[in-house]
């Protein structure tokens, strides 16, 4: 992979990832602000500035260098999580699906934004190849955070919502994974098991999802 390549996938990829970590992580922390926690918003998380929410090495270290050292295969990262103080909540089990559904419902929202954009541009005649290619990067990289992060089990957020939705003393057994939560997910990355049994298949189940949604438009555009 020479140098030029690595430039010009940074540059298709910036922008999509600059949101989508943006929106995710400001959208957890309004949420919390709805059901009574406002810690993100006195620590002024609940905002569009990315700088906000980029962590220096889970943002940009370390999927740089996994992009150079697996040649593109494997990419993994992270942003500053939303603090979220559950206990202010108004009703916190309840509440915390919530604040924990928001993230992945704005990838979600994105990836219709960025497939919107792309039926247009092509509609409109735009043949630039790379707008079009950033418009497919923003769909991909907000399904992968949007599957991702619904796999349930804690920190993610699909854990949250799992401890939220059970009955307590389930709930509280799954709670106990939380501190070994990241190394069990990484392990489960790397052996495929998270990517072949739930990412890719959650992935195209939404994606057919947003072109089902977005079919009015297509025909109409089209």
């Amino acid at each position: 992979m020479d140098f030029a390549q690595i430039v010009q996938t940074v540059a298709l990829y910036a922008i999509p990832v600059l949101f989508a970590i943006t929106l995710h992580e400001a959208a957890h922390g309004y949420a919390a602000k709805r059901f009574g926690d406002n810690t993100a918003e006195m620590l002024g998380r609940i905002t569009l500035n990315p700088l906000k929410h980029i962590d220096p090495v889970g943002t940009i270290a370390i999927p740089l260098v996994l992009y150079v050292a697996t040649a593109g295969t494997f990419l993994f990262g992270y942003a500053k999580p939303v603090p979220v103080n559950f206990n202010r909540l108004r009703n916190p089990k309840r509440d915390m699906v919530w604040v924990a559904l928001a993230g992945p419902g704005a990838n979600f929202v994105q990836a219709i934004f960025w497939t919107v954009l792309l039926y247009v541009l092509v509609a409109m005649g735009v043949d630039e190849d790379f707008f079009l290619r950033m418009c497919r990067a923003g769909m991909l990289v907000n399904l992968v955070m949007f599957a991702f992060n619904l796999f349930p089990l804690p920190p993610l957020d699909g854990g949250r919502i799992l401890v939220g939705l059970l009955p307590w003393k389930q709930a509280e057994l799954v709670s106990r994974v939380e501190p070994w939560g990241f190394f069990i997910v990484m392990a489960l990355v790397l052996t495929g098991v998270v990517g072949n049994l739930w990412l890719r298949p959650l992935m195209m189940l939404t994606g057919n999802a947003i072109e089902l949604l977005l079919s009015p438009l297509r025909m109409l555009l089209f």
